[in-house]
């Protein structure tokens, strides 16, 4: 084993060491636990290395441990390529490489590592804090470099250079946000797990939605176009789940089919929504939509889908009647598919709807009877619904009667299937939190919903809501409201205190302009921006000679404020003096000539001026002592200036 090169210095390694500390540290939370401990072995094992002073580990050992990290990421994501692939092989191997490092070459290319996987972070997360994070490990990263390459500048000087980088960096960084043209999509393509899916699926099983409920996450904020409508109103549509096999319900197979039709429409109500990512197909909007900025398809059930998922944060307006009939003449296929049931499952349920059936030959008045039993029978509304059998809606409509909003959507339009009246499973979202602050409402993930339509002749499709037969609060309120006390709910969907409610919606408004502004500002938001400074038919052509034109004007204001000095050297107070004795001596008929030193100029003025031999003698001596020696103490320079001011030719 070698010793590590004396030109790396402790200062040095635990600068480098802090700069991969910082880049990889926010992955911890994504990787494989085993990825995170061996990094932090690693480090842990170069930082004693670095400490004692000991040799690092043979190459033999290293190349063994590289090729045995790589085949275990290869097991663990059954690929070397993806994002979480490898954003995880580049930490191992920026770490392994740490464990070689000998030679300053070795540190630089350490710091161009830290650099890219910076970049990494934001697959993840493209928040503030990131953003301020990843700002703050950049700092360290410049600090880091500056000593590398000039070790002996002291801690803090390194730190203000770093800074005023940093802070140079600044007005570039906004030319080229500004005026760099934007392209529709992403730059590169990127692997299909770089996008997340989070949010509603498009399956509905027992303890689905009351476990998203617990999730504080923004689904999507929306704007409203004028008065908002009333909390239970807002009833935000998606997927549309119409097969059930006893346990879970699916959108089955849905065959092309002609427009909905929509009569009756009342309550119109126009509004702006930005959607989250979710990577999946669907939008999100009031019931019933009938319009929508972007381009999207209207499903027969009324669903809004596009054709791509939604992979980066969407922005669209859409519009939509609160008040409306829908589908009056349903087709028999539709008809069909919403009676259909499993056999041999649920039987009491099945006889229970066959006794209202009997009781009540109007539809309206069997569905009347379901929610009176929701109401009157004991039924619970909670997050901790019991685990239920195979029979799931027997267990819960007869032994539990415990459960969230799936539970009593899934049993409700089992119960009207089994009388006979065609019904569907309709999820989404409900009501939403309103941030006076940004002045617009923040559907979160805890506000995820699910519902029934039930269609009756002549009315067509109508949306029934068994949960609030349970828990009216639920729709009229919030969760928590509907909710005991104990319930496990995140700490922000309760009643928090108002400075923590002030303190979150003023935080969400500032994530919101930044998500708006920083993050989408895509093609469409960087024209109008440009038309707004002045900037007549934006083309791409104008934006790059605009944004070279502004780059040169920086980096040339730059340049002559770094090089200031070269054009306004000023000389010091000692050369000030003795030029203007030089001077005094010029119209006395004695001037120096350029070439001519202090001393030489001494003893020519001591030939030609004998009174001034033993003054210009001593202020030469002074002179060249200020100017070229080792002694320059303040009392000798004001000695000095004494002298020419009291000279006299």
């Amino acid at each position: 084993m070698r010793k590590s090169n004396e030109a790396m210095s402790k200062p040095l390694l635990y600068g480098l060491l802090l700069s991969i500390l910082m880049v990889i540290a926010p992955h911890a939370d994504h990787l494989p636990p085993w990825v995170s401990t061996l990094c932090a072995a690693l480090l842990l094992w170069r930082a004693y290395l670095a400490r004692t002073g000991n040799a690092l580990p043979r190459r033999w050992l290293l190349i063994l441990l590289t090729v045995a990290s790589a085949g275990s990421i290869a097991i663990s994501f059954r690929s070397l390529f993806g994002r979480d692939a490898g954003v995880a092989l580049l930490i191992l191997l920026t770490t392994l490489k740490f464990m070689e490092l000998r030679s300053p070459r070795d540190a630089a290319v350490l710091l161009y590592l830290a650099c890219f996987i910076i970049i990494t972070n934001f697959f993840y997360s493209q928040s503030i804090p990131t953003a301020l994070y990843m700002l703050a490990t950049l700092f360290v990263i410049i600090a880091t470099w500056i000593h590398l390459h000039a070790q002996t500048v002291a801690f803090r000087p390194r730190l203000r250079i770093a800074a005023i980088l940093l802070l140079q960096a600044v007005p570039l960084t906004l030319v080229l946000f500004v005026l760099f043209p934007r392209v529709p999509g992403p730059l590169w393509g990127l692997p299909q797990d770089a996008f997340a899916s989070s949010g509603l699926n498009d399956k509905m099983s027992p303890g689905d939605l009351s476990r998203l409920s617990l999730s504080d996450a923004v689904a999507f904020r929306v704007s409203y176009n004028g008065k908002p409508p009333l909390r239970e109103q807002m009833y935000w549509r998606g997927p549309v789940l119409w097969d059930f096999d006893g346990r879970t319900w699916t959108p089955g197979i849905t065959l092309p089919g002609a427009a909905p039709q929509f009569t009756g429409l009342e309550q119109p109500v126009d509004y702006t929504v930005t959607l989250e990512p979710h990577n999946k197909t669907w939008l999100f909007a009031l019931d019933v939509p009938d319009n929508i900025s972007v381009p999207a398809g209207l499903t027969p059930d009324f669903q809004i889908v596009q054709k791509e998922p939604v992979n980066a944060r969407l922005r669209y307006q859409a519009h939509s009647h609160l008040i409306y009939r829908a589908n009056l003449q349903e087709t028999r296929w539709q008809i069909q598919r919403a009676l259909q049931l499993p056999l041999h499952f649920n039987p009491r349920a099945r006889q229970l709807a066959k006794e209202w059936r009997a009781n009540n030959i109007n539809d309206i008045d069997v569905a009347r009877a379901a929610l009176a039993y929701f109401n009157q029978k004991g039924f619970l509304y909670t997050l901790e619904p019991p685990l239920l059998g195979a029979n799931t809606v027997d267990d819960f409509l007869f032994n539990s009667k415990r459960g969230f909003c799936e539970h009593y959507a899934s049993a409700f339009v089992f119960l009207m299937r089994a009388a006979h009246i065609p019904a569907r499973v309709v999820t989404g979202y409900q009501g939403g939190e309103y941030n006076d602050v940004g002045n617009y409402y923040i559907v979160r993930q805890s506000d995820a919903h699910a519902w029934a339509e039930v269609w009756f002749a002549g009315q067509g499709w109508v949306r029934i809501d068994p949960t609030a037969a349970v828990a009216p609060s639920r729709v009229k309120n919030n969760l928590s409201a509907a909710l005991p006390d104990n319930a496990a709910l995140p700490f922000m969907a309760r009643n928090p205190p108002q400075w923590a409610l002030n303190l979150r919606l003023n935080w969400d408004t500032l994530a919101n302009r930044w998500n708006q502004w920083v993050l989408g500002y895509d093609t469409e938001r960087q024209f109008a921006f440009l038309t707004r400074l002045g900037i007549e038919s934006v083309t791409w052509q104008k934006m790059v000679i605009g944004m070279t034109i502004g780059l040169g004007l920086l980096v040339g204001l730059f340049a002559l404020l770094m090089l200031r000095h070269l054009f306004a050297r000023q000389p010091d107070k000692v050369q000030a003096a003795w030029l203007r004795l030089c001077r005094k001596l010029a119209r006395a008929g004695s001037p120096r000539a350029a070439h001519e030193g202090a001393q030489d100029y001494a003893t020519r003025i001591a030939a030609t001026r004998p009174d001034l031999a033993e003054a210009m003698r001593d202020i030469a001596g002074r002179y060249s002592m200020l100017r070229y020696g080792k002694a320059q103490s303040e009392p000798a320079r004001r000695e000095f200036l004494k002298r020419i001011t009291n000279f006299k030719t």
